[in-house]
């Protein structure tokens, strides 16, 4: 499936300043943050990140989540759907201290038909998570985004799935 241009291909012929550092929860990317006074953050497919980067724009920092929340939380959101069948979608969401629980800007649910392949819905989601995040950015910009609270999830905070659990996702499509 067609992907992503990468941040390279991007910023290619444009002048954009670029960073480098060994961890983003580290001193040296919380300076570089802080000296670049960003109004909002924007991340997508990152590790936890700490308070304290958190905490530098002062308009939060959305995230676009490949899963429904707060249903979904944590990693391998379309395998955990499939198991536990709960719709595939994604939310746009600001992140807060937590594992995927901050308030929530977008979510939309993926349709799944007959023949599609675990690899085709990982791919939705990716596509669907960069499209809500548009939109999120778009809402910013005009002054109209709004913040829903996430409620409590029945389920765990996931992980990457054990080899059973793909097994019984392999089956149920």
């Amino acid at each position: 499936h067609r992907v992503a241009p990468t941040f390279t291909q991007l910023l290619q012929g444009k002048d954009v300043p670029r960073y480098k550092v060994p961890h983003h929860n580290r001193r040296e990317c919380k300076e570089i943050l802080t000296g670049l006074s960003p109004d909002l953050g924007v991340l997508g497919g990152t590790r936890i990140i700490s308070r304290s980067i958190l905490e530098i724009p002062p308009d939060g920092v959305l995230n676009s989540h490949p899963g429904l929340l707060p249903e979904v939380r944590g990693s391998a959101s379309v395998a955990w759907s499939i198991y536990y069948d709960i719709p595939i979608g994604c939310t746009c969401h600001f992140i807060d201290p937590n594992i995927d629980t901050g308030d929530i800007v977008l979510k939309r649910i993926i349709p799944v038909h007959r023949g599609d392949t675990y690899e085709l819905l990982c791919w939705k989601t990716l596509v669907m998570a960069g499209t809500l995040m548009t939109e999120a950015i778009g809402m910013w910009k005009r002054d109209t985004i709004t913040r829903t609270p996430q409620g409590e999830s029945q389920l765990p905070t996931f992980r990457v799935p054990p080899p059973e659990i793909m097994e019984e996702v392999t089956r149920k499509l």
